[in-house]
């Protein structure tokens, strides 16, 4: 079945405290306060498939939409809205498909590459290539402290038979053997972690059998909730040493996971699914489900970050996953890596291994939810978050509403539906339960 959407809203989204909503349109884009509801800002300048924000502040990231003739989608524009004024402007090689950022870093998702860049002064520090990641899977912390990148690894799955070592493996010289040879594998559900502090892989963690769906950090860039295209179990990890912190049972019925968020506390974890659904899991202080109280794991106790290049130069991008794979699996891992200068590229293709021991945790069974709503309309795409201010749950629709549900902090059960607004200009006001505009 086809998802429900406004023909005039191209995007949708919270910014990464959760306080605003930045809305793309076919004639522009516009920034909205979430509690109390209103409108702060619009801007009808042409249409913007991607908008995203500093937190609160009036920096903003802007990408056009592919449908208009005037408008790219592998265009970035930076805006200031305070003196309404642009920053800069970059083109793609590729369309761009996500845009993550914290005070620190500014990454741009293409299908087949992450760019990196200092968003202080905009220059490029890294390229990273990827599988093929049509979807855009990838998650930024929104910490600049403890800034870490997350997205499919392109590492096959040990039990794959793509796993076995390739006796004929291009040179490193060859420019066009690993993309090549990446774009035929599948995606795989293993996660790396790439430090954009120290542009050096920090982990990788084999999270799902299936490929991935959707992963998430928290505020402070200590957790990270994956989930696989199945989308019937949540795990979350601590970051970076890669532990299994919890697992969330979803349903028993496979589907799409949509969007996953934390509260700001990290003790909430939020997740829409394509089923009209909900679910809140409540992550609390429970010995972590078994996993903290418990001396650190082999792989835990020998792999920590890696560590921290003085000027993140030249020594930060020495680290690389060939160093990271050797040193956890010493010289029996086969690896192909492919450098290119320090300013551009550097690719992860092909390596084999390093992955976290199989642990007791996985005879964990999966807890249930702490808390649910049901959306109003059935079919539509949500995105989900925790107000950082109030007990409430808001829920972003691609039909283009606002959902307000409040939540029993302490008991759960299901959230009941507060307030419903439009994200769109011919809805600023509120609309009541019953349909009626007050």
């Amino acid at each position: 079945m086809a998802e429900k959407t406004n023909s005039n809203m191209l995007f949708a989204n919270f910014n990464q405290d959760f306080s605003c909503i930045s809305v793309g349109t076919r004639k522009g884009y516009s920034v909205t306060n979430c509690d109390p509801y209103g409108r702060v800002y619009t801007m009808n300048d042409g249409a913007r498939g991607i908008v995203e924000m500093l937190f609160c502040t009036s920096l903003i990231v802007l990408v056009g939409a592919a449908d208009q003739p005037q408008s790219s989608p592998r265009k970035l524009q930076i805006v200031n809205t305070k003196r309404q004024s642009m920053i800069c402007e970059l083109l793609f090689p590729s369309s761009i498909l996500a845009v993550k950022l914290n005070r620190k870093s500014l990454v741009i998702v293409l299908e087949m590459e992450i760019y990196i860049y200092d968003i202080s002064n905009m220059r490029l520090l890294h390229v990273i290539e990827t599988t093929p990641n049509p979807e855009a899977i990838c998650a930024l912390s929104p910490s600049a402290d403890s800034s870490y990148l997350a997205y499919p690894s392109p590492v096959p799955s040990p039990t794959s038979p793509l796993a076995t070592p390739n006796t004929s493996a291009s040179s490193p010289s060859s420019a066009t053997a690993p993309a090549a040879s990446s774009s035929s594998q599948t995606q795989s559900g293993d996660v790396l972690l790439f430090s954009t502090r120290t542009l050096t892989v920090a982990n990788v963690i084999q999270a799902h059998k299936a490929p991935l769906s959707f992963l998430s950090i928290n505020s402070t860039g200590s957790l990270l909730a994956t989930s696989s295209d199945k989308g019937t179990v949540i795990r979350v990890w601590g970051i970076p040493s890669a532990e299994k912190l919890y697992q969330f049972r979803r349903g028993t019925r496979e589907a799409r996971i949509y969007s996953m968020n934390f509260n700001l506390v990290s003790t909430l974890l939020a997740v829409s699914s394509a089923h009209d659904t909900v679910h809140i899991f409540k992550l609390g202080s429970r010995d972590l489900q078994g996993a903290s109280s418990k001396a650190p794991s082999e792989t835990a106790s020998s792999i920590g970050s890696p560590p921290e290049s003085i000027d993140g130069t030249t020594q930060g991008l020495d680290g690389g996953y060939e160093a990271f794979i050797e040193k956890k699996k010493g010289n029996s891992v086969s690896s192909s890596l492919r450098r290119k200068s320090m300013q551009m590229t550097k690719s992860l293709t092909h390596s084999v291994g390093g992955y976290l021991p199989n642990t007791l945790t996985e005879m964990w069974e999966p807890s249930r939810d702490f808390a649910f709503l049901r959306l109003p309309t059935s079919g539509a795409r949500s995105i989900v978050a925790l107000s950082g201010t109030m007990p409430h749950v808001m829920v972003l629709s691609s039909e283009g509403y606002f959902y307000s549900y409040s939540i029993d902090l302490e008991r759960g059960g299901e959230c009941s539906l507060m307030k419903q607004y439009s994200l769109l200009d011919s809805g600023d006001e509120f609309t009541s339960l019953d349909g009626t505009a007050d």
